[in-house]
């Protein structure tokens, strides 16, 4: 019995068959608002939204349907910093799906009845450049080398001398 083919034909742009692609709405989209004056930049996460603002990631934003629990707005900040964000936010707590007990990150989770009380209390922290939230991601060495003077990148060869 011979096999069923797709057609490779291609589709013009405007053909309604693609018109399921509709751009994803941001998940708590009150958090991008709140950080509007900081001309936060937004990547895509591990299936979630990351707020940059300006060379710090500062949070991100999830509202999946696998580890609901882990829903909220995710706070970059490292373990010196719990104890004093626990007292601002009581019910943040560590990330569960990571399968540690505690993480650098941090979970305000929105299904806390004061999910966004405590989110846009997040947001004015951030606005005030609060050291407690955000962190610089680490580089690929890649990228790093090639920005350093004076070092060159791995697919250099050194010249050779006579």
């Amino acid at each position: 019995m011979p096999k069923a083919r797709r057609s490779t034909a291609r589709r013009p742009p405007g053909d309604p068959i693609l018109a399921f692609k509709r751009h994803k709405v941001a998940p708590h989209e009150f958090v991008l608002d709140a950080l509007a004056p900081l001309a936060p930049t937004t990547r895509q996460m591990f299936g979630c939204l990351a707020i940059y603002v300006e060379d710090k990631i500062v949070l991100i934003l999830r509202d999946r349907t696998d580890y609901p629990g882990d829903n909220g707005v995710w706070l970059a900040t490292t373990a010196e910093h719990h104890a004093s964000l626990q007292r601002e936010f009581p019910r943040m707590r560590s990330i569960g799906l990571f399968g540690q007990k505690s993480t650098h990150w941090q979970v305000l989770p929105a299904d806390a009845p004061d999910f966004e009380e405590a989110a846009l209390r997040a947001c004015e922290l951030i606005r005030a450049r609060d050291p407690r939230i955000g962190k610089v991601p680490k580089r690929r060495l890649a990228r790093s080398r090639e920005k350093l003077p004076g070092v060159r990148a791995k697919t250099q060869r050194p010249a050779k001398s006579r």
